[in-house]
């Protein structure tokens, strides 16, 4: 009997692929549509088309998938983080995390849904995880520089304590109704890492 072929480790399906792409767009549609709280899996295979028995195959339950649906879209916002200078404060808001609020404003229906109470859990506690990880990074780098500087201790709680800022930052910025522009939200929130009060007058930044 002639050894059956078996696909290496690191090769899926082409097949699984597209269906796992299928389920994470309709998860992404929904979402942006309405609180996630009332996605069902019934909802996800209607919108792409499969049925509930296919969802299942691929992801054991609702927030799986909408972790996997948004794994991209925290990639990007976590490398957006890494390229703020958050440990080196400056005179001048930083143009990257600018950026980063920007990058959030446009997406905001989608973090909204998500961060929001009708959200998922597993997206927060993902979101504030990465971003802890890019703000851990930028601590290690800073206590190993050159310049003599004490290491901050306790930089995991430094870490978290950042990461939590920004996922409550963003959860409220992106619900408020005529809120600051982007740009107004970062200055703010330099303004906080930097301990300066919000009626000093900054010159300085934009």
């Amino acid at each position: 009997m002639p050894k059956q072929r078996t696909l290496p480790a690191d090769r899926v399906d082409p097949r699984v692929l597209r269906t796992r792409a299928l389920l994470r767009e309709a998860a992404l549609a929904i979402a942006a549509e309405r609180d996630v709280e009332s996605m069902t899996i019934a909802d996800i295979a209607e919108r792409a088309t499969v049925n509930r028995a296919t969802v299942y195959q691929h992801y054991r339950d609702r927030d799986a998938l909408l972790l996997d649906a948004m794994e991209e879209e925290v990639g990007r916002l976590a490398r957006a983080a890494a390229r703020c200078p958050l440990t080196h404060p400056a005179q001048r808001t930083p143009d990257e995390l600018v950026d980063l609020f920007r990058h959030v404003g446009t997406n905001a229906t989608l973090y909204r849904r998500m961060l929001g109470p009708g959200g998922s859990a597993r997206f927060v506690n993902r979101l504030r995880e990465l971003l802890a990880e890019e703000v851990s990074a930028q601590l290690a780098g800073e206590s190993g520089g050159s310049d003599g500087r004490e290491p901050a201790p306790f930089p995991e709680l430094r870490a978290h304590y950042l990461a939590g800022a920004f996922v409550g930052v963003f959860t409220q910025w992106v619900s408020m109704s005529g809120g600051p522009t982007a740009d107004q939200a970062a200055r703010e929130v330099w303004r906080l890492l930097r301990g300066a009060s919000p009626d000093r007058e900054d010159t300085d930044l934009p």
